[in-house]
């Protein structure tokens, strides 16, 4: 019997490139596997998915998600500054 197979991506971007990874997993495939598979940890040895979140088409997942047949895998790097500070400081030095 022949497993069957889904296409999906893995995505990570750094601020000077995005790294997008196509590839066939196994159907009951998880995020962990997936990531594991594509090899980009290995090429983006910054990612620590102790430290990442990760998503699934900007919807935070788990590393245990099962995948379905197109889903984008994101990998998301830890924010510098929070957006909300960050506006506020804005705002009060107008």
């Amino acid at each position: 019997m022949v497993n069957a197979l889904i296409t999906i991506e893995v995505a990570y971007a750094r601020p000077e490139a995005q790294v997008l990874i196509e590839l066939a997993v196994p159907v009951g495939c998880t995020v962990l596997q997936a990531i594991e598979t594509s090899g980009i940890l290995q090429q983006n040895l910054e990612i620590d998915l102790a430290v990442n979140q990760v998503g699934i088409f900007s919807q935070p997942c788990t590393l245990q998600h099962i995948l379905q047949a197109a889903d984008r895998i994101e990998i998301y790097r830890a924010l510098l500054h929070d957006p909300k500070d960050a506006r506020r400081n804005r705002a009060l030095k107008k």
